[in-house]
């Protein structure tokens, strides 16, 4: 989406409650773009896409978190109330996608704030876990890179970096250099 104005978003957002899975989908791909290019349009529109967490269609929900990382990177204070959906996305048996995108909203979120980052801490730390050295795990840690050199807490950052502290130091590839990179920046 090149320009983007309030009511070519409004009308998307209304589809977003629409009973075709299909066109929710298209719909929602379609807010993930325009909250890139134009973040700030998308924050009158915020309720309706947490809203949109818990549909049913794993892209629905993939490109509404993507939305919402983009929302929390001009304006984090309104994507908050995302938490919640993130969370139980986070942890989404069917969607790997979904999982990713959850994950790097969080971090997103956290990177705000140190307030922030010692709410979505515990979860991040329990999918770095869960996820270690899964396919979407290169960019789980470039996610956690952003939550290092962002506003964590001194707490959130020395948690992190004895996360990663093993991985930087005996690792291997990617794993290693980015772990590395991580502690770096949470040190």
């Amino acid at each position: 989406m090149a320009e983007v104005d309030d009511a070519q978003v409004a009308g998307l957002v209304e589809e977003l409650s629409g009973a075709s899975r299909r066109r929710r989908q298209d719909v929602a791909h379609q807010l993930a773009l325009a909250a890139k290019a134009h973040p700030e349009v998308m924050l009158a529109h915020v309720e309706a896409l947490i809203d949109a967490l818990y549909r049913p269609e794993a892209q629905t929900r993939w490109e509404i978190l993507d939305a919402l990382t983009a929302i929390a990177g001009v304006n984090a204070d309104a994507v908050v109330d995302a938490y919640d959906g993130a969370e139980a996305s986070l942890f989404d048996d069917g969607s790997a996608t979904v999982r990713l995108a959850a994950f790097v909203f969080l971090c997103r979120l956290g990177a705000s704030s140190a307030e922030r980052s010692d709410q979505v801490w515990p979860l991040v730390d329990e999918a770095i876990q869960c996820y270690h050295g899964d396919a979407e795990y290169r960019d789980m840690l470039a996610a956690l890179l952003g939550l290092a050199r962002g506003a964590a807490s001194d707490a959130t950052k020395a948690a992190l970096a004895a996360r990663v502290r093993f991985d930087a130091e005996s690792g291997s590839g990617y794993i290693k250099s980015f772990s590395a990179e991580i502690l770096q920046a949470a040190e």
